[in-house]
């Protein structure tokens, strides 16, 4: 079934885009009904009245049976816990995650009150009827993050960790470019026909994409060691240099990825840290 409020995207994936747009959130979180009669929600969203709403509107005449989340940032699960005292409907996919996080995104602090009722390990299902959707753990942007696959169609919700608008944030401590990148290989490797961001428009050609959104990081690190070999070796001055007429309410989340950038080629041997400072490791 459908409400004004939902796209239907291919015969069994649905979107509802939450009223949440932001630098960061791009036009909104979209949350994807899986299947027809029996539904599985993914990235319910935000805690916010009108988006569950739309949700139950969605899906009026029929069962939610399972809700996915891919990871705890709050634009992304609160909703879950409201929509299955309503539902009835089990919290399923990442693991329970809360950090206390320097990084500049109010909207992507980890929400406190998502308790699910069982946790996706890599490869482990969860089904309903005409569908299955197969956990793939993609670390990175969260530790917890996982992407689901929709078997009968190719399909692969990605959550934050591959966007249609936008590379994503790797904020640390939990967000780790070394796990973003074997992340982004991992699925270079699989056969998805096209992707569901959290975020953006569908991918839909999806191992192209991937093999760009790596090829940036790459050039990313490069230019960070250019920036280092010239003398300039502080975060707050590489921020305006690489990004370069760019929105500047963006350069605290960017100073957190060129962070991500540091510590991966600290841990790799490449640079070392004094203070503020970062220059090529001896």
């Amino acid at each position: 079934m459908t409400s004004e409020n939902s796209v239907q995207l291919s015969p069994l994936v649905r979107r509802i885009t939450a009223d949440n747009p932001s630098a960061f959130t791009f036009t909104g979180t979209q949350t994807y009904l899986v299947g027809h009669g029996e539904v599985a929600v993914i990235d319910p969203g935000p805690d916010e009245p009108g988006h569950i709403d739309a949700i139950l509107a969605a899906t009026a005449e029929e069962r939610i049976v399972a809700i996915l989340c891919t990871h705890t940032h709050k634009d992304h699960s609160p909703a879950a816990a409201p929509l299955s005292e309503r539902t009835g409907a089990p919290i399923i996919g990442c693991a329970p995650l809360v950090l206390e996080d320097a990084g500049p995104r109010a909207d992507a602090s980890f929400d406190r009150t998502y308790a699910p009722d069982r946790v996706l390990s890599d490869e482990e299902t969860a089904t309903g009827t005409g569908w299955t959707l197969t956990a793939v753990a993609t670390p990175g942007h969260t530790s917890n993050h996982l992407c689901f696959a929709l078997e009968e169609e190719g399909g692969l919700f990605t959550g934050d960790h591959v966007m249609g608008w936008s590379t994503t944030v790797i904020s640390p401590p939990d967000g780790d470019m070394a796990d973003y990148m074997a992340s982004l290989a991992k699925l270079e490797a699989r056969k998805d026909a096209i992707y569901y961001p959290a975020h953006g428009d569908p991918v839909e050609k999806p191992q192209r994409f991937v093999r760009s959104l790596a090829g940036h990081r790459r050039q990313r690190e490069g230019q960070i060691l250019r920036l280092i070999d010239g003398g300039t070796g502080t975060i707050e001055a590489m921020v305006p240099k690489m990004y370069a007429g760019i929105d500047p309410r963006l350069h605290g989340a960017a100073g957190r990825s060129v962070l991500a950038h540091l510590i991966d080629l600290q841990q790799r041997g490449v640079v070392a840290q004094t203070g503020d400072d970062w220059r090529r490791a001896a």
